[in-house]
């Protein structure tokens, strides 16, 4: 229940965040009237439009995002409409109804006093328009929301979102009514009142569609907000502690899956009596791949003695839901163990899982005995196994010995050094940007890399749209720099265009040498050709901070995150 109480305040807060700036004017044009019949329904249109836009979103489906994006265009241009209406009623009569039907009608029910159904439509195209931007306690419910699926819970959490900030809002209408109020007895300045509001809205509206509003937002904070959403954010990361001291309980089922590789689809019936090793895993995360020589030596040697294997496949990338990408992956990797597809984190939320990889051990009746996070405790994690199987088959004698296995490639073992974090390139979880230029979210923009980096600082260069998951590059030529820390890089591409993007890579300005990774040569030259973790340095001796440069030749090219070895 504090979940959706936080939420509900992170919602009240956004009245005093840089995102609601170009909404007010939305709502404040009809301030002058009845809250009942016309406030009230702007702002349960407004929440239920965010709350369903937000839900379907988690789903991560791009056609959604170009749903959302035609719908920010209709609702833009539909209050364009109404605001040039305000500042030129003549002009509404005459035009709004052979041109923009819809947009007349919308005017007209919307100017009637008390027009409910008006206000309820305006509310809608209010909703769109707010969707996409709110800021960092929204980004977390998003987060949340989007591995837990487009559910119930998701929704009401949502919900609470977006009731918290229609309440905040409601305060300011019902105010900002009685100042409406007052002007028009004291200075009988009705028309004027009228067209300010119709400023405000198409003014608005051009800052909605530059994209001035959300820019801003990813820019800066509110001060005013800050220490506030900080500390709601705070709350709501609170888990609860998982160790093995709470390990003991039934194993949920693998029934949430939408598809099998490897194997039919594996219930209570096929694992009765057999020892489980759950390993939550996508393939496009280096840490994952890392664990892989040991799950797959670890079934090679005891799946004859009654141990069974599943990695559940939970994407992190929306390309990662891509059936036929997994069953690449999984054919390249070697993988032959049963594969269970949680494309909708079902298997992922039964487990209250929260990490990749991570690796439940499940004894032969069913129960979780032991789970990890994370790479390492290998020879642990087989010792269990060995102490399970003896105690499922009481004549089996106790192995004493383990797999010795060398991961090679993107598998090999990172360093024990210290090394430079996973980056993201989206703007949804990104850190350390350092282009001269100002971030644009989900606007084609040009950038330039500064002449010198700072350790663990990017930028880019050239043409990219920002989305927020990815980089991609809208004409050839752009490039990417990177100033890090580590033996080894990896950079999860893909081509947008699905046609191969030829790319080359410096280290220090020169060829990489005898320093290249497993995907591209000396020279450094490699190509794109499907959506993957891409090995671009492996140093041999001792590693240091280095500059790290890949530039494309192609158009097309996608960038989703740097990973470090």
């Amino acid at each position: 229940m504090l979940i959706f109480l936080l939420a509900y305040l992170g919602g009240v807060l956004t009245i005093l965040s840089p995102c609601v700036l170009p909404v007010l004017p939305f709502i404040f044009a009809r301030s002058e009237r009845s809250f009942r019949h016309s406030g009230l329904p702007i702002l349960v249109g407004m929440a239920v439009t965010f709350t369903v836009l937000a839900s379907l979103a988690t789903l991560g489906g791009a056609w959604l995002v170009e749903v959302n994006e035609y719908g920010r265009y209709l609702a833009m241009l539909v209050l364009l409409l109404l605001g040039l209406a305000l500042i030129l009623p003549s002009w509404s009569e005459r035009m709004m109804r052979p041109f923009v039907a819809m947009g007349g009608h919308l005017q007209q029910s919307a100017e009637r006093e008390g027009g409910i159904r008006g206000s309820l439509l305006l509310g809608v195209a209010v909703g769109f328009l707010w969707a996409p931007c709110a800021g960092p306690i929204l980004g977390l419910v998003l987060a949340g929301a989007a591995l837990n699926g487009a559910n119930l819970y998701s929704a009401s959490l949502l919900l609470a979102f977006a009731l918290g900030a229609a309440s905040s809002l409601a305060v300011a209408l019902l105010a900002s009514g009685r100042v409406v109020a007052l002007l028009k007895r004291s200075f009988g300045a009705e028309e004027w009142m009228r067209r300010v509001l119709g400023v405000a809205v198409v003014g608005g509206i051009v800052v909605i569609a530059l994209g001035w509003d959300t820019r801003f937002l990813a820019q800066s904070t509110s001060a005013s907000t800050a220490s506030a959403e900080q500390a709601l954010i705070g709350k709501l990361l609170q888990r609860p502690d998982k160790t093995d001291a709470g390990a003991a309980r039934m194993a949920p089922p693998l029934s949430g899956a939408t598809q099998w590789l490897n194997s039919p689809p594996l219930g209570a019936e096929a694992l009765r009596g057999k020892v489980v090793l759950v390993d939550f895993w996508t393939y496009s995360c280096i840490n994952c791949l890392r664990t892989l020589p040991y799950l797959k030596a670890w079934d090679e040697k005891y799946r004859a003695q009654g141990l069974v294997i599943v990695g559940v496949h939970a994407p992190e990338f929306a390309f990662e839901k891509d059936i036929g990408n997994v069953e690449q992956a999984v054919r390249e990797l070697g993988i032959a163990y049963p594969v269970a597809i949680d494309n909708q984190y079902a298997i992922w939320n039964a487990y209250q899982n929260e990490y990749w990889p991570a690796h439940y051990l499940i004894d032969a009746q069913g129960k979780i005995r032991h789970q990890h996070f994370g790479e390492g405790a290998y020879q642990e994690t087989e010792l269990l196994i060995q102490l399970l199987l003896q105690e499922s088959h009481q004549d089996m004698a106790l192995q004493k010995d383990f797999v010795q296995v060398q991961g090679t490639g993107a598998a090999a073992p990172a360093t024990s050094g210290e090394r430079s974090p996973e980056t993201y390139l989206g703007y949804a979880r990104q850190e350390n940007f350092a282009s001269r230029e100002e971030l644009q979210i989900e606007n084609s923009a040009s950038y330039s890399a500064p002449r010198l980096l700072k350790l663990n600082q990017w930028a880019l260069s050239g043409t990219w749209l920002v989305s927020g998951e990815s980089a991609l590059l809208t004409e050839r030529g752009g490039a990417i720099a990177y100033r890090f820390r580590g033996r080894d890089l990896h950079l999860v591409l893909g081509a947008g265009s699905g046609k191969p993007v030829r790319f080359r890579v410096t280290l220090d300005g020169a060829a990489p040498g005898k320093h290249h990774g497993v995907d591209i040569d000396a020279a450094g030259n490699g190509v794109v050709r499907e959506q993957r973790l891409y090995q671009l340095i492996r140093q041999s001796g001792k590693a240091g901070d280095r500059n790290f440069r890949i530039e494309f030749l192609d158009e097309g090219a996608e960038a989703f995150a740097f990973t470090f070895g």
